[in-house]
């Protein structure tokens, strides 16, 4: 089961995907509610439960950026980057446990980036977000493990994403210069880490 949760429209799942998905042999749903809210994020869950009869596995991979240096940044976009990227996990973990819990199985996966732990200029929202969301998996992961709940965040460092495209030429060219392989990171990369921590494997 597949549920794409992200401020509306669910961006970048698109009927491609979902089609991709079922000749995988899966269905896929999509809500455009977001996890930022919690009762959208409870909305999100029941209609994945209705559909599905359980979620066993969150994938918590919404976020956004809203980019400033400190003395320019808005108390508005720390606050959205905030709600959407900390607070949405956090709703998506408070939501799906209860099922996980019951059945004594689950597993939860947050999306961090490394800029989580060096920081980044004109990213204190950003890179705030997601050092918090570092804290906030080793604590649930803490709680959930009595009931063979687990909990992990992978931290990327630049992957080829919409995101990144939009960087300025020079600034990728200087983040290749320092990055070993030379290149940035690609989405199947971190699918292979994300299925394995999903997994059995990863008990």
């Amino acid at each position: 089961a597949v549920v794409a949760c992200a401020p509306p429209p669910a961006v970048g799942f698109t009927d491609e995907d979902r089609a991709a998905i079922k000749a995988a042999g899966g269905e896929a749903i999509v809500d455009g509610g977001s996890v930022a809210d919690w009762g959208a994020a409870n909305k999100m869950v029941e209609a994945a439960v209705n559909a599905f009869g359980r979620i066993d596995i969150v994938i918590n991979n919404a976020g956004i950026t809203r980019d400033g240096v400190l003395h320019k940044m808005t108390f508005d976009d720390w606050n959205e980057v905030m709600r959407i990227n900390l607070g949405g996990c956090f709703n998506m973990a408070k939501a799906t446990f209860p099922g996980m819990r019951e059945r004594g199985w689950g597993r939860i996966v947050n999306i961090g980036s490394i800029n989580g732990q060096a920081g980044q200029y004109g990213q204190v929202n950003y890179a705030a977000s997601k050092a918090g969301l570092l804290g906030l998996t080793k604590s649930i992961a803490r709680e959930l493990a009595g009931k063979q709940v687990t909990a992990n965040a992978v931290a990327p460092g630049f992957i080829t994403t919409d995101m990144t495209e939009v960087l300025p030429q020079q600034i990728k060219d200087k983040v290749v210069e320092i990055i070993p392989l030379r290149r940035f990171g690609t989405t199947q990369d971190i699918a292979a880490i994300v299925s394995f921590l999903a997994s059995e494997k990863a008990a």
